[in-house]
């Protein structure tokens, strides 16, 4: 067992991934003893609008996230924008609301939002200003937490964004040690958590590239006064990877096909049609196509077709265009193909379309 009874998992929020039909599935399957202590959703973009998206509501409405701990995530940088929702958090129950400021994506940078906020340090503190003035104003209980980069160009930004984050009473600090222009690329930078650990006022978690029991061993090492650790893509290739790190066993074939046919239930219930519910697992596969045991593509040896490599079924769940193939593909996978959990994420594979 690499833990100690004080440390703190998070699953981090992934975009278009982990929405309440994924959460309430893991939960269910994987985090029967809480070993999760907080879900964080995927971001809610602030908008004048206000909270009027038929998807928003349903991922934080309460009664879809019973069993867990929820933390929604707002992503804005107009505190005249993210109040409102705030409220609306508040009053639907929360206790904590986490502010995106790192989301590396071009979409979201080129608004000046997520990492792009990075880069606007003035329009940073105008944000959270307003933000922690409204909450003094009506005299809110609600925490309000940071999950952010080092920076949006460069490493060296950390020093002064910190010092901004210092100047207010954040909950909690989430630190993914990349900076923007990284995307996922590059290692994360150890060195800029370290600098937090000793420069930052505030309670701190450390998110990024937490993917294997090995890496979190490592990390542990690296920071063992740390309590709080957030996974993210870790955890979408390896559902059991916590019950690993606390001395369990890795996860079964049978397991990931229950995990796996539930989760796509969950998608047919929701009367999408075949070309959603496949846009989705589709995403998922990206992930867990890592799981199942494969030819080094670097070895420079070819992969015949009838050899039942990996390849050739998630080449199948590719191409299905119908639920019924894509199932199909994936029960050949699961029963040709040995599952590790020794890969981690990025050592190999390709994009599902």
């Amino acid at each position: 067992m690499l833990t100690d009874e004080k440390d703190q998992f998070y699953f981090a929020p992934m975009e278009g991934i982990t929405g309440y039909l994924f959460r309430n599935e893991f939960h269910r399957q994987f985090d029967t003893n809480h070993e999760i202590t907080k879900y964080f959703g995927p971001f809610v973009a602030a908008t004048r609008e206000g909270l009027t998206k038929s998807r928003d509501q349903k991922d934080v409405d309460p009664q879809n996230n019973q069993g867990i701990t929820l933390v929604p995530q707002l992503l804005g940088n107009s505190g005249e924008y993210a109040i409102p929702y705030l409220e609306k958090f508040e009053e639907l129950g929360y206790g904590e609301v986490n502010l995106n400021i790192g989301c590396p994506y071009g979409t979201v940078v080129s608004k000046k939002k997520g990492a792009g906020l990075l880069a606007q340090t003035e329009l940073l503190e105008n944000y959270l200003e307003a933000i922690f003035a409204w909450k003094d104003r009506i005299g809110s209980t609600l925490s309000v937490s940071v999950k952010t980069r080092s920076g949006m160009n460069r490493h060296e930004e950390w020093e002064e964004l910190l010092e901004i984050y210092n100047q207010y009473p954040l909950s909690e600090l989430i630190l993914h040690p990349r900076i923007g222009t990284d995307l996922y690329a590059n290692h994360p930078q150890t060195q800029d958590f370290a600098y937090a650990v000793s420069h930052s006022k505030h309670t701190l978690c450390y998110n990024g590239d937490l993917f294997t029991k090995e890496d979190f061993g490592e990390m542990k090492q690296l920071f063992p006064e740390n309590t709080r650790w957030m996974f993210g893509r870790g955890l979408l290739v390896n559902p059991s990877l916590l019950r690993e790190i606390q001395g369990g066993p890795a996860i079964s074939r049978e397991e990931f096909l229950n995990y796996q046919d539930n989760i796509t239930n969950n998608y047919v219930n929701q009367k999408w049609g075949d070309k959603t519910v496949l846009f989705k697992m589709k995403e998922l596969w990206n992930y867990w196509q890592y799981l199942f045991k494969s030819q080094d593509r670097e070895s420079g040896n070819s992969v015949e077709e009838n050899t039942r490599e990996p390849e050739y079924y998630l080449k199948k769940i590719r191409k299905a265009q119908r639920v019924s193939e894509y199932e199909r593909a994936v029960w050949e996978l699961v029963g040709s193909c040995e599952i590790t959990t020794e890969n981690g994420f990025g050592r190999r594979g390709y994009r599902m379309k």
